[in-house]
């Protein structure tokens, strides 16, 4: 490549994006910070307040949540009086970033990328040698996934989702069978087997962790209706058992979804319903390019594919 070739303005406006990147991933773990120790919450609810009044109602401490802040603030997060030495979240962003916003929280999104990265030798491992990390490798994964599907499928579920099958909410009434693929911590699951209790709910997946959450929940509610098991979703083991299948959030996470999708056609009655609910993406990587979050998809189907049914082949 000559000089005069090399496109010096398309050079530095890379650099630009590069330091950009470094500042929104620096953003990233930071939300998820405010996330977790529920400063985003405790700010929405303050008028201006010093970083130690911010801590007090936090109940953390200062020193952290001063630098915290300046993340924030250098963000555009945040804002800030010099002369008060005061900070602030406008409820514009509170409207984004704090529990009260489900399902648009995105601070709890954010959960992700530390979530992610602290599996990234065993990631880097299975580039080298195949393979990849399993669920026992990620910490909190059921708890993040459980918050992700709390925001997302359980608010819609009885309003929107299950109205989506014809005549499905009156079979549910009378009473059917019904599977869950991939129920994790079983939050869809509880919220269905109180609402129809005439009806019978399986949840099926590979993590006891997830299951006994999910166990623990119904026993609290006083459930029947309800159990779990750990299954492979590329093999059920049923045959015709289930007027009902649903996958929330599941399908696409599956590194085998052929088999997955026949094994659950497999256990359907003749007259069962499959119930999907799933990401807006392509499998044609070239119809996400301009998708609002597609990196994020494709850094979460890098890292987490080994979790569900086993490495790529």
């Amino acid at each position: 490549m000559t000089d005069q070739s090399f496109d010096h303005a398309k050079a530095e406006a890379f650099g630009d994006q590069l330091i950009g990147m470094l500042n929104q991933g620096s953003l990233a773990l930071m939300t998820s910070i405010g996330h977790r120790t529920g400063l985003f919450d405790s700010m929405a609810g303050l008028a201006p307040s010093t970083s130690q009044q911010i801590a007090d109602a936090a109940g953390l401490n200062e020193r952290y949540v001063r630098e915290w802040l300046g993340a924030m603030l250098t963000g555009g997060f945040v804002e800030y009086s010099a002369d008060s030495k005061m900070y602030w979240l406008p409820a514009e962003h509170a409207a984004l970033l704090t529990r009260d916003a489900a399902p648009d929280n995105i601070a709890a999104f954010a959960q992700y990328i530390p979530l992610l990265g602290s599996v990234e030798d065993g990631i880097v491992d299975a580039f080298k040698n195949g393979g990849g990390v399993p669920y026992s490798g990620f910490p909190r994964f059921q708890e993040v996934m459980a918050e992700d599907s709390g925001q997302t499928v359980v608010p819609a579920l009885l309003s929107d989702i299950l109205p989506l099958g014809d005549g499905l909410v009156e079979r549910l009434q009378a009473g059917i069978d019904v599977l869950d693929v991939g129920c994790g911590s079983g939050r869809a699951l509880n919220i269905m087997a109180a609402e129809f209790p005439n009806s019978r709910f399986t949840g099926s997946d590979i993590s006891e962790e997830g299951l006994e959450a999910g166990r623990s929940a119904a026993a609290s509610a006083g459930l029947s209706n309800l159990k779990f098991e750990v299954g492979d979703a590329t093999d059920l083991g049923y045959s015709e058992q289930f007027d009902l299948i649903t996958t929330f959030d599941a399908v696409h996470d599956q590194a085998a979804p052929d088999k997955v999708l026949a094994s659950i056609g497999r256990a359907l009655r003749s007259d069962g319903l499959y119930l999907m609910q799933d990401i807006k993406a392509s499998s044609e990587v070239q119809n996400n390019v301009d998708h609002p979050v597609g990196p994020f998809l494709y850094t979460i189907s890098t890292t987490l594919h080994d979790c569900f049914t086993g490495s790529w082949r």
